[in-house]
């Protein structure tokens, strides 16, 4: 699962959704506590978490495309690797922190 890069010291583990609410290579919309995120299913199967907006223009992600470790922005076609949030293709050029992932009886938990 993702290592994600929000430390374990403070937070909570979260459910997001269900193993099997995701397909591989496709994404989720995840909001709590008044901020979205989308969970992301690669296509081993991976479950990945980062923040829900495009850093371009706060457009939501979970409209975006995955392909192989990348999620593309669905309005301007900015991407990110959502392994490690990095922004990889402009207009997005600043990077999206991305949140520790486990799964447990059937469910996504995210650390947030």
């Amino acid at each position: 699962m993702n290592a994600g890069s929000a430390g374990e010291q403070a937070g909570q583990w979260v459910p997001a959704c269900r193993v099997d609410d995701i397909p591989l290579e496709d994404v989720m919309r995840f909001d709590f506590d008044g901020r979205t995120f989308v969970i992301i299913r690669s296509a081993e199967g991976e479950f990945f978490a980062m923040d829900g907006h495009c850093s371009h223009e706060r457009i939501h992600l979970s409209g975006g495309l995955v392909d192989g470790d990348i999620i593309e922005c669905p309005r301007h076609f900015g991407t990110f690797d959502y392994r490690t949030g990095e922004s990889r293709k402009l207009p997005a050029c600043v990077d999206l922190r991305t949140y520790p992932v486990r799964e447990h009886d059937g469910q996504v938990l995210v650390f947030i």
